[in-house]
């Protein structure tokens, strides 16, 4: 008997990792693409972005450059780009980048000594090499 409850907890537990999250993924993008409109920016599967001009039963329409226009599949939809998104990558982009000052070696006011290399002491067993 606590056979068949193992393997019963072993379904269930299967069922809350694997198949409904699956399921919850496949509806989120079901709704996705049903909120589908003209206008709106988008970016596919494969990593295009482009602004949708017409819809079709199994077909979206994307203007991806100016008098360009490409047919893509709509499960081939990956996200819609809100304009929060865009607002947020405008104000990065026009915001100077902060220099960082690189890292400089240190100044010696002389050749190196006999003995010395770069900034630390060479056991007297090892030669430096010239």
């Amino acid at each position: 008997m606590p056979g068949y409850i193992f393997i019963l907890v072993l379904l269930v537990l299967m069922w809350f990792l694997l198949i409904r999250p699956q399921r919850r993924r496949q509806l989120d993008q079901q709704r996705m693409i049903a909120a589908l409109e003209v206008g709106k920016e988008i970016v596919t599967a494969g990593g295009l972005y482009g602004t949708v001009t017409e819809l079709e039963d199994d077909e979206v329409h994307l203007e991806i450059a100016e008098g360009v226009e490409v047919r893509v599949a709509k499960r081939a939809v990956a996200g819609i780009v809100s304009e929060e998104e865009e607002a947020e990558e405008l104000e990065a982009a026009e915001e100077p980048e902060e220099e960082t000052p690189a890292a400089k070696p240190p100044v010696r006011d002389s050749a190196p000594e006999e003995g010395v290399r770069g900034n630390r002491e060479v056991p007297p067993t090892e030669t430096p090499a010239r």
